[in-house]
């Protein structure tokens, strides 16, 4: 037999200590984050693990989806938030855009390029998050400094992004407003896997970490778009850009749906309409399996609401939303005849785009946002002096109605169907969720929020084909799925089936213009993010 003696027995112990230490180093949960591109994730990631919180996290990721993904948001654009600090109740930060003090009410013709833009609320947005709900342990300038690397370096473009790169390629090369910036070379569109790099913006950025949030609205950037709209005969003025106001903190629109209490975005935003959809599948399942009947008559019913009888005062409106969300009122409108017209002068378009994105830290503060330029590339217009897009919320106005509670005018907020959505039970945090899509991120949100209740399975689900209907038009994501419905149902709404567009389809067949959802959910004791395939997103489990 071999004895260990002597100095082999230290040796020997030693080693045993350091194993055993070794092993018993376990990773710390830090969070999660998930968005519409991997670079925005790593940005939130690297500020996670400099010990910063979800918001300071968020910030982070907003600045980097402005640069990688300036298709959908940037500095020129608006931002919803939806934020719980350690599983209180929400509070609802309205970013909403406001049409300029110059805005011109007579024609809709007016609307080209600078004018379609109003001013810009994200800036002002993540300034005020990072001030009251930041940590305090990571810099304004920290949290701008991945972004601006993004852009100086540039960054490797994804299947997705080229493919709408592609698809607007003529538009921004032709465009005499200093869209060519988001070129390769000022002429062509990025290719997948090529880099693209934004020196412009990454000077803007730069003064931006240097002076503060404040000098967009008052300081030498502010001064900049102030010259840049005057000389393209636009009508954002530096008066405009020093009277913005901080956005306003809101409590939240509820629905106890279940066991879970369910918050989504007040007005302007769409949230209503996302809660009216969870309430009428619950009047309509009666807590049953979902079916593909209950989802397209709640769809239906909801969009038709919102449409034809909406939320008009954009102030005062917890009355009308009271009753909107009531369960009397779901059983009316699903025992109603109802004959919703299918046509009027001043519907929205359906080619509204942004981005959401979701993050949760291991204090289990949750953070749910969505930014947008509202268009893809907004208002195809950018200032050669900035580097960004301003964004075409304008648009949204109604025109050539002066008496309609939309109709285009001064100081206006813009009516949106942006819907970041937070899900709670027994006052803790289960799932935050959102999308981009105009009026689909309404039906994407409210079925992907009531499938996951019911099945807990949110990698699953995101992956899982959507329903949207649009007036009485029927969106499948899989045509086969047409199958599922009723013909009763199909003959008492009048309903139409179509498919969109398919040329951004990038992965599992599955099509963008179902959103693209950026959700955190707790399954299990677990926190689980999950990046939506039919964009280039990322989500990243932070550990430390």
């Amino acid at each position: 037999m071999d004895f260990i003696t002597g100095k082999n027995t230290i040796t020997y112990f030693l080693l045993i200590m350091s194993f055993l230490a070794c092993n018993d180093q376990k990773e710390t949960f830090l969070g999660v984050v998930t968005s519409a591109t991997p670079e925005a994730s790593q940005a939130g990631e690297k500020i996670m693990k400099m010990g910063g919180n979800a918001v300071d996290a968020a910030v982070a990721v907003s600045f980097a989806l402005g640069v990688t993904e300036p298709a959908m948001s940037g500095l020129g654009g608006g931002t919803q938030v939806l934020l719980s600090l350690k599983n209180q109740p929400p509070i609802a930060i309205n970013g909403t855009t406001f049409s300029p003090q110059n805005t011109l009410v007579t024609s809709e013709d007016t609307l080209t390029y600078h004018r379609r833009s109003t001013i810009p609320s994200t800036v002002k947005v993540l300034g005020y998050l990072h001030k009251k709900y930041g940590s305090g342990k990571v810099t304004w300038k920290e949290l701008i400094a991945p972004a601006i690397e993004l852009a100086k370096n540039g960054f490797e473009v994804g299947e997705f992004r080229a493919k709408v790169y592609e698809k607007y390629e003529a538009k921004l090369r032709r465009n005499k407003h200093h869209t060519s910036l988001f070129l390769i070379n000022g002429n062509t569109a990025p290719k997948k896997g090529q880099i693209l790099k934004q020196p412009i913006l990454a000077g803007t950025l730069e003064r931006l970490a240097e002076y503060g949030a404040e000098d967009f609205y008052s300081g030498q950037i502010a001064q900049s778009i102030s010259e840049d709209m005057q000389n393209n005969n636009g009508w954002i003025s530096l008066k405009d850009l020093k009277n913005f106001q901080d956005p306003k903190e809101l409590t939240p629109l509820s629905i106890e749906y279940g066991d879970y209490t369910v918050y989504s975005q007040p007005p302007p935003c769409g949230g209503w309409t996302t809660l009216l959809i969870l309430r009428l599948l619950e009047e309509e399942s009666k807590n049953d399996k979902i079916k593909t009947d209950d989802l397209v008559k709640a769809l239906y019913l909801a969009q038709n609401d919102r449409r034809t009888d909406p939320v008009t005062d954009l102030l005062q409106y917890d009355s009308i939303v009271d009753v909107k969300l009531s369960k009397q009122f779901a059983t009316q409108l699903l025992s109603a005849s109802l004959d919703f017209p299918n046509s009027d002068g001043n519907s929205s378009n359906n080619s509204g785009e942004t981005t959401h994105f979701s993050v949760i830290d291991s204090q289990e503060n949750v953070i749910s946002v969505t930014a947008s330029i509202n268009a893809y590339f907004g208002s195809l217009a950018a200032s050669d002096q900035l580097g960004f897009l301003y964004n075409s919320y304008m648009d949204d106005f109604v025109f050539g109605e002066p008496a309609h509670p939309f109709a285009l005018r001064p100081n206006a907020m813009a009516y949106s169907s942006m819907s970041p959505t937070i899900v709670q039970k027994n006052g803790e945090n289960r799932m935050v969720i959102g999308s981009p899509g105009s009026s689909r991120i309404i039906s994407t949100v409210g079925q992907l929020t009531a499938k996951w209740i019911e099945k807990k399975d949110i990698a699953n689900l995101i992956h899982t084909p959507r329903i949207h209907v649009n007036r009485n038009k029927v969106y499948f994501e899989k045509k086969k799925d047409t199958s599922l419905i009723a013909d009763d149902v199909i003959q008492e709404y009048g309903l139409r089936f179509l498919f969109p567009d398919e040329s951004l389809i990038s992965q599992e067949g599955l099509n963008p213009y179902y959103g693209g959802v950026h959700a955190v959910a707790k399954e299990k004791d677990n926190w689980i993010g999950v990046a939506d395939p039919r964009r280039d997103g990322q989500s990243i489990r932070v550990m430390n």
